[in-house]
């Protein structure tokens, strides 16, 4: 089980860690899904948000897997970015993908600002 400050790694940062991975691969998806959509799902600041969100997901997982001591600050922008593109990705109805996607989203958004909040305290 990989170590945190001496620690075990806690099951909250393993999840999380899981959660950056799963949005990491529903963004990847989803953003191939847009541009075979076409039309509004090609916009520039949508598409632009997937890959964002994709890229500090596994950033995010990144850091927390190798203990980095910035990994708070990381996961706190990681959080702000799945909460933005949650809400980008809920601009598109009955989409089945895009609901997918702004789901996994969200909850990628809630553990990764646990994981900022708990750095906060300590």
């Amino acid at each position: 089980m990989p170590q945190h400050q001496g620690h075990a790694m806690s099951s909250e940062m393993e999840q999380c860690v899981e959660n950056c991975l799963e949005c990491h691969r529903i963004c990847e998806r989803t953003a191939v899904h847009c541009t075979q959509m076409g039309g509004k799902h090609v916009e520039p600041t949508h598409l632009r948000l997937l890959r964002d969100c994709a890229q500090i997901c596994i950033t995010s997982a990144d850091f927390m897997l190798r203990e980095s001591d910035v990994h708070p600050q990381i996961c706190g922008v990681c959080a702000e970015v799945c909460a933005r593109c949650a809400e980008s990705c809920e601009q598109f109805g009955d989409d089945a993908q895009m609901k997918e996607c702004a789901e996994i989203c969200r909850r990628c958004a809630e553990s990764c600002q646990q994981m900022a909040s708990m750095a906060k305290r300590m």
